[in-house]
């Protein structure tokens, strides 16, 4: 079974099954032993009208081509991508002041998930990523995120620096995180209409979309390492942005 025709593991399985964005098809499971949780998953399924199968570790081995699937796999239709004008009229919409994550080459799946998982908790209201040298929104990143992608509306473009001059002309200020700016995260300013740029692990954000950014921030730090890998630099960027806008 290919990675993105199944989800597993309990967290990813569960939120697609209370988010309701794709179509859940058949969920397979380990049968014996089932805890609270698992009983759970089953009931919302069984609501939904899901088929059941109960199956072997080993069989679930097969499917998903490794151990680490916590006896759990769904098989799923194809994730819902967003479009960027999806994303800023929803964005637009809210009650809240735009708030958009963008993700500048982020290749590793462990990374992209993990920052889905904080964007969501922050109240990202969408990410929109190059279609080139991005992570697709697989079942791997499906589970670092702990299931939070299914919330997410995620849009690929085919290029970022006119995604990013859109976003400007519809009054979104652009703040890109970079090392090596004098300008530190908590001296400024994230409270209204705003895109945070996050570059890839290797490189940071590439010098034509750094162009495109308003002002640049910082994350102050000591020790010998000589930065932030890209996920914990966006959670600690996103949370300060989220702590400024909850004030």
């Amino acid at each position: 079974m290919k990675d993105n025709s199944c989800l597993w593991g309990y967290h990813p399985v569960y939120e697609a099954l209370r988010a309701r964005r794709r179509k859940v098809q058949t969920l397979h499971m380990v049968l014996e032993k089932i805890r609270p949780r698992e009983e759970e998953l089953m009931r919302i399924a069984r609501q939904l009208g899901v088929h059941i199968k109960g199956t072997s570790p080993q069989q679930l081995n097969a499917m998903v081509g490794h151990r680490r699937h916590q006896g759990i796999c769904a098989q799923v239709s194809p994730y819902p991508l967003s479009s960027l004008q999806d994303i800023l009229e929803r964005a637009e919409s809210s009650a809240r002041a735009p708030f958009i994550l963008v993700l500048d080459q982020i290749v590793d799946p462990q990374n992209f998930g993990a920052i889905v998982r904080t964007a969501h908790c922050a109240g990202i209201h969408g990410i929109i990523a190059p279609k080139n040298h991005s992570s697709p929104p697989s079942a791997s990143v499906c589970k670092a995120s702990a299931g939070a992608l299914e919330h997410m509306a995620v849009a690929y473009v085919t290029n970022l620096v006119e995604a990013l001059k859109h976003m400007k002309q519809r009054q979104i200020w652009i703040a890109g995180a970079d090392q090596n700016s004098p300008d530190k995260i908590f001296r400024s300013d994230f409270t209204g209409p705003l895109a945070i740029v996050i570059g890839g692990e290797e490189k940071g954000i590439r010098p034509l979309v750094k162009k495109q950014c308003d002002f640049l921030v910082s994350v102050p730090q000591s020790g010998a390492i000589g930065s932030l890998n890209a996920s914990a630099a966006a959670a600690v960027v996103l949370y300060e942005a989220f702590r400024q806008r909850q004030l």
